[in-house]
This record gives C-alpha cells, structure tokens and sequence, in this order.
C-alpha cells in the first residue's frame, strides 16, 4: 500500500489491533448465524509525510450505507456543541438569507436544522440513505451522495458556490483525501471559509485512545499533515481551536491560499506543540501499541475477577469505539452479557464481532449491575448524570481507556 496522499511506499507501523469486523456493522438477529466478515485493523504511517492511515481493505460504501446507524442527535453533548458552533459562525461571518452553508456528512440534521430555525439556506451531503432521510424529515435538503470534486463541480454550476462549507469529522473518514481537498476548493467561494473538525492524532497518541481506530477512519490527523494536504488543493489554514469533543480534537479554518485571512498565531502554537511533542518524526508514532496491550489485558482481568466474584458488569454505548475494544480484547457476552444504548436504532441489535445484545436503558431498572463500562468515555460525565439513579444505589462506573479507571 502507498500513501494516500504523497503515494510514498507505507514501511511503517504505528498500531495493530488484530482482525475486526466493521465497528458499525451491527447484526440482526437472523445474521447471528451467518457469515461475519473480519479484516485486519491496522494503522501504518507514512515516513515521508506522517500521514497515518488504515491499511486498505473496505470500500466505504460497506459502511456508509442504509445500513449506518450512528446518529448524531442521541448525544446531549454533541448537540449542544453543534448549537454552539452554529451561532458562532452566523455571528463571526454575517451569514443570512443570502447565504449558502453546505455540509458534508450532515448525518441526521443535528447541525443544519439550527441554519434552518435563522431561515440561513443550507444543503445536506449524506450517502448513508437512513440519516438522510431523518435529515428530510426535518426540512433539510440533502444530497445523498459521497462528496467528490465532480460532484462539487457539479453543484457549482446548479446552485452555485458555498459562503460556509462544514465538515466535522469527516475528513478522517475519507479515502481519497486529495479528491476531499480539492472538491472544497471547488466548492468554496472566493472569499468563503470552510471548518473541518477531527481527532487530533495527538491526543491519540498521549491519551492511549487506540479504541477510536477503526476501518471507517482512513486516516489519523495532525494539523501538520493537514496544512499540506489543503496546501496542494490551494487551500490554506488560517485559524485553528482545540475541541474537547471525542476526546480532544481541532477544528480548523480554511480558505483559498490566493484570498486567504491572515495566519491566527493559534495555527502556529498548535503546530509548534505538535513539533515539541515529536509529531513531526516518525518516534513519536511507536509508543501507541504497548499501551493499547494494556488496555487489553486489565480490562480482562477485571471482567474476569468480577464474573468470579458473582458480580454483575454490563456495558454502556453502543459505540463504535467499543466495538473495537470489545473485539480487540476479545470480550464476549459471557463477561459483559449486554450493552445499553439510548438510540432506537441500534436497540434489539448485537454488537459486531462479540455479538453482545444490544437493550434499552430501561432494562437497568428491573436488575442493578455493579458495574458499568462505559464503552464512548469521552461521555462519561453525561452518562453519569442519565444513570444518577443508580449511582445513588451503589453501582460504579467504569472506563477502560486511556487506562482502568472506577469511577
């Protein structure tokens, strides 16, 4: 495999997590007995331009499809930061009536029904068919189609350029990243921005969050890989913000380099601390895999003493993340015999891979369990004040990454 995007021959690892089933492959229950397809989850970085990056295996209309059922709506957390940011940039850039904001990934509207409520015209790109259409519902128009430069070009010349285009965390996600770049370019008004929000690999790295690799992330990034990235399609990072979300990320700013802002010296620190930190040589990628074998390790042996004990641990958050927890460590529904998730969608389904049944969080009433995993632990304070009433009674709460923690 070469890079995605400089083509350099991949030589090195950065991590491995054995073999995997999609993390967003939920089962029914007619697929219990069939067939389940595995594929290796492994992560390589590139010596050249330190871009790390999935090991090719999957198309990604095996994931985004009708299918799909992350929905962005199910997190309180999520939801308030998309409102946040929505009034942000209709205040930082006069956005009105006259406007044109276009998401790429608009999942199930969570975002642009606030550019709705402002009366702000906005399109929605999402080719996974079953959030589209909860996007519909709401009066939201929606592409559903994967967003490419044809059909950026193709948009053009329809409805014409965009004054906003937003991303978040959907640049990861996508294979031919150079193709993402310059269909943005195209896109773009002269003097237009566009936000991109992702993990940040640093954060990754430092906080052992192995658990949100997965084959739908193509890539891992740093804001020194994305600044050459843009830089090849034309387009420039003028400003750029730590986020809390999914366990730290970045949100950055982007315009055409030709019309570009004037550099935010928020970039430069960034960039610098990414330097101290040793983003920008290959050491810093191969501490990553020795932790994750941790993670691994205690998580068994606690499930397995509390089994012993006649303890009863269930899990919280059907996430994707947990997913590849749960098939990395090898987790079964002997030690953890199901998971609890407030989404209608991924209730009465089985997890991929371990194959734990999926319930309501109304089945925590009938029978307390003593412990909780909570599988997406970058929610864990919100999961904490859903579930107060159990906590009140005795049972703890408990978080594997970056590291066995009870609350």
């Amino acid at each position: 495999m070469k890079c995605r995007f400089c083509n350099t021959s991949l030589e090195f690892s950065f991590l491995d997590l054995g073999f995997s089933p999609p993390s967003n492959a939920y089962l029914q229950d007619g697929d219990l007995n069939q067939e389940e397809n595995y594929y290796p989850l492994r992560v390589k970085v590139c010596g050249k331009c330190l871009l790390a990056q999935t090991e090719d295996y999957v198309k990604p209309d095996k994931f985004f499809n009708s299918e799909y059922t992350y929905l962005s709506s199910t997190s309180r957390t999520w939801l308030e930061h998309a409102r946040l940011y929505s009034h942000e940039v209709i205040q930082r850039f006069n956005l009105n009536k006259n406007s044109l904001v276009v998401e790429i990934a608009s999942n199930d509207g969570y975002l642009l029904k606030n550019f709705l409520e402002q009366e702000i015209p906005c399109l929605g790109i999402e080719p996974a068919i079953n959030t589209a259409l909860i996007a519909e519902s709401l009066g939201i128009p929606v592409l559903k189609e994967f967003f490419t430069e044809s059909l950026a070009a193709t948009l053009k010349k329809k409805s014409g350029q965009a004054d906003l285009i937003i991303g978040n965390n959907v640049f990861a996600h996508v294979p031919d990243i150079n193709d993402f770049s310059k269909a943005l370019k195209v896109l773009l008004k002269p003097e237009g921005v566009a936000t991109l929000e992702f993990p940040h690999i640093m954060n990754l790295i430092e906080e052992n969050q192995f658990d949100t690799v997965y084959h739908e992330h193509y890539s891992y990034l740093s804001l020194y890989a994305v600044k050459n990235i843009l830089g090849r399609a034309g387009l420039e990072v003028w400003d750029a913000v730590k986020l809390p979300t999914h366990g730290g990320s970045l949100r950055i700013y982007i315009g055409h380099r030709e019309n570009s802002h004037s550099i935010s010296e928020n970039v430069n620190a960034i960039f610098m601390q990414e330097k101290e930190r040793g983003l920008h040589a290959l050491a810093a990628y191969e501490s990553l895999q020795k932790k994750a074998e941790k993670v691994k390790n205690d998580l068994m042996l606690f499930l397995i003493e509390q089994k012993n004990a006649g303890k009863l641990v269930v899990a919280y958050g059907a996430a994707a993340k947990g997913n590849t927890l749960l098939n990395y460590a090898g987790v079964k529904k002997d030690l953890l015999p199901y998971v609890c998730d407030a989404a209608s969608s991924k209730q009465g389904k089985y997890m991929p891979g371990s194959h734990i049944p999926i319930y309501s969080p109304e089945v925590l009433n009938s029978k307390r369990p003593d412990y909780i995993l909570v599988l997406p632990w970058n929610l864990v304070d919100e999961v904490s004040e859903q579930l107060k009433f159990l906590l009140e009674q005795g049972t703890r709460l408990v978080t594997a990454v970056p590291d066995l923690k009870i609350h």
